[in-house]
């Protein structure tokens, strides 16, 4: 079960997307949500699927990876199909007791469970092909202008990173403590919804446990090492935009652009 989360974990490939500065993708992930908020209709989805597409398959990360990844947000999925479905108002097309689905139910319902599709995979696309170092070197490239306001761009970018660093060592280390607890006669599977989250607690400890103790040992290290934020320090990799990343400025801007024409003037 844990194996399915995929959130912050890297593929390693040699592709066109991995190849692109972590600043582009970083502004393609956050253009390419907001799209998703501008669209209101089949034709818009229609062409964020598309765009979609073509990121997974230039990023050549295999199809089963990026799935076994939304197995995770099953339950997410469900309640937001479910709510919409039952609690929008409108044209009734069935009904059973209390329980009423309406026309706009549905179609609210369809096209909030595609956006949250769509969201999940191109914001997991970014970590799967930003390596955390990138991630953290693009973030503070971007926030860099917020710096005349005092704003610690360094140390957010870093902690930011390490976070995204962590998630897929602390789901292995929990993968980890429940297969021990389970040889020792844990059941985490039966019972009631309840029951099985008392089951929970005594996985809960050992992580904490756990999770403080790599906490402490990456600040010593890092203490070791002389680190003291990011003010006068180099970089052994510059960014430095290359003509792929400005043409795929130029892509972002045309498929923003027909998002909004869609959105705004045809719907």
């Amino acid at each position: 079960m844990l194996k399915d989360i995929t959130l912050g974990q890297y593929y390693q490939t040699d592709s066109v997307l991995h190849r692109l500065d972590p600043r582009v993708k970083l502004a393609g992930t956050f253009l390419y949500i907001l799209s998703l908020f501008i669209v209101a209709d089949a034709r818009g989805y229609v062409v964020a699927f598309v765009f979609l597409a073509l990121c997974v398959g230039l990023s050549q990360v295999p199809l089963r990876f990026i799935f076994r990844g939304m197995r995770s947000i099953y339950f997410l999925l469900a309640l937001t199909i479910t709510f919409n479905l039952f609690l929008t108002p409108g044209e009734e097309i069935w009904r059973f007791h209390f329980l009423a689905i309406t026309r706009e139910g549905a179609r609210t319902a369809s096209l909030m469970g595609i956006r949250l599709i769509f969201l999940i995979t191109g914001s997991s696309l970014m970590t799967f092909t930003t390596t955390p170092n990138q991630l953290t070197d693009g973030l503070e490239r971007l926030l860099r202008p917020l710096r005349l306001f005092h704003v610690p761009v360094h140390e957010i970018a870093m902690m930011m990173s390490i976070a995204l660093r962590f998630i897929p060592i602390l789901m292995e280390e929990t993968d980890k403590i429940m297969k021990a607890q389970i040889a020792r006669g844990a059941d985490f599977e039966s019972g009631s919804i309840m029951q099985r989250a008392r089951a929970l607690v005594p996985l809960l400890v050992p992580l904490f446990i756990s999770a403080f103790r790599r906490a402490n040992d990456l600040a010593l290290a890092m203490e070791a090492r002389c680190y003291h934020g990011g003010e006068g320090r180099t970089k052994m990799k510059p960014l430095k935009y290359a003509g792929r990343d400005l043409g795929a400025y130029g892509i972002l801007a045309g498929y923003l652009l027909c998002c909004i024409v869609l959105g705004r003037w045809i719907g």
